[in-house]
């Protein structure tokens, strides 16, 4: 569960960069964290091309954010290192809650595959492997071409929906790239 109970609200883009691993070196002009943050703060709520993919949804089409968090932890079991969504979002609409996880790209990757990833692989990282697959409901063996982001990010898109009651779960690639860059991993996916 994610420790942090007391949160303050943004003032602006600038608010977002202080809860980032290295508020230095992610915090730049054409990357992802600086990009969403100038992005969602700008929207006031969901930013124009999200609401538009959330809507195609018959189910969400009244959806509406309740609460936006940048930088969302969500502990995973099987290591020490969490999940951080660049963006987490509890939604409602009529259904009920939704939760959102949505991992920012201009033209960074993401990561590791899972074949990657696995390399070395200590007890921990199995244990973890498994949890999201069960979590994620996949009953197989985890392709290895798959990204390892993707997994985590939408594990922790329904951990959060199972801790806050929330009816659906959705996990978004919200990208600034012009190239489409990642586009693949994430067809496969």
């Amino acid at each position: 569960m994610n420790g942090k109970k007391i949160f303050v609200p943004s003032s602006g883009p600038n608010d977002w960069r202080r809860f980032l691993a290295d508020p230095e070196k992610h915090w730049a002009k054409g990357y992802s964290a600086r990009t969403l943050a100038h992005c969602w703060e700008n929207a006031r709520g969901f930013p124009p091309e999200i609401a538009e993919v959330l809507r195609q949804n018959q189910e969400l089409k009244d959806i509406e954010p309740l609460l936006i968090f940048p930088e969302w932890e969500v502990p995973l079991p099987g290591g020490n290192r969490s999940s951080y969504s660049d963006v987490w979002i509890l939604a409602k609409c009529q259904a009920g809650l939704v939760s959102i996880a949505v991992e920012g790209k201009v033209n960074e990757s993401f990561n590791k595959t899972v074949e990657g990833w696995k390399t070395g692989a200590s007890e921990g990282k199995g244990i973890r492997l498994k949890y999201l697959s069960e979590i994620l409901g996949i009953p197989e063996e985890i392709p290895g071409i798959i990204r390892y982001q993707l997994l985590h990010r939408s594990a922790s898109a329904v951990i959060e929906a199972q801790r806050f009651g929330a009816c659906q779960a959705a996990m978004l690639v919200h990208s600034f790239s012009p190239a489409n860059t990642g586009f693949n991993d994430f067809k496969n996916f």
